[in-house]
């Protein structure tokens, strides 16, 4: 039988410990599902796999409105809460990054995007008009990915996974946790828009 110094052995072991944990952080890293506080704070975005792509919808916000600018005369009325705003996005061969639309109720409009996660706990989006003008920003994570099931049930479970309230008015630095609003918030409670894959927006999307 082999016998192996223990000089060597402990170095051997140290390294295996060494890659799994960076294989499981670069995993978890590159999971994009869950939710994010967008850069300014006012909201957090629900992330999931719908169908195969990638979504994104409105799921908490300090101060609810109307989707007011849509060019969709219908649609100007409806709630910002549980609007989708990452639209329909795949994966980009051989990276870590997803490509598809981003809706921008600000303006109305519509533009190319991709989202990548840069780390555990952030997430880079960009959006591009024709092709150039991009611009972009970095969202933090609020709450943990979310595992892939045919009806995404954990989406509905931000009770479920332990998370706490997130304050009416986000702090410079976003907790780790989502949830309901706080008493007296004016923000809406989080696990409100359930599954985001069973929205009529989303379920309904022609591909």
């Amino acid at each position: 039988m082999l016998h192996c110094p223990r000089s060597i052995v402990k170095p051997a072991f140290i390294l295996s410990v060494f890659l799994q944990m960076s294989f499981a952080s670069s995993a978890l890293a590159a999971d994009p599902t869950g939710d994010w506080r967008v850069a300014d704070n006012v909201a957090n975005v629900r992330v999931a796999q719908c169908n195969g792509s990638m979504w994104g919808v409105v799921s908490w916000e300090v101060q609810p409105g109307r989707d007011s600018n849509n060019p969709d005369a219908s649609k100007r009325n409806r709630p910002t809460l549980g609007m989708p705003i990452l639209i329909d996005m795949k994966k980009k061969t051989g990276t870590e990054s997803w490509e598809g639309q981003v809706y921008n109720a600000k303006d109305g409009q519509t533009y190319s995007a991709s989202i990548t996660p840069t780390d555990a706990d952030h997430m880079e989006i960009k959006g591009c008009v024709m092709g150039f003008l991009c611009g972009g920003e970095t969202w933090s994570r609020v709450a943990p990915p979310i595992p892939s099931s045919p009806a995404n049930s954990m989406a509905k479970g931000a009770k479920a996974a332990g998370q706490k309230t997130a304050a009416a008015t986000p702090p410079p630095a976003p907790p780790k946790t989502t949830g309901a609003a706080a008493p007296g918030a004016k923000g809406r409670p989080a696990g409100d828009i359930g599954d985001i894959c069973l929205l009529p927006d989303i379920a309904g999307f022609a591909h």
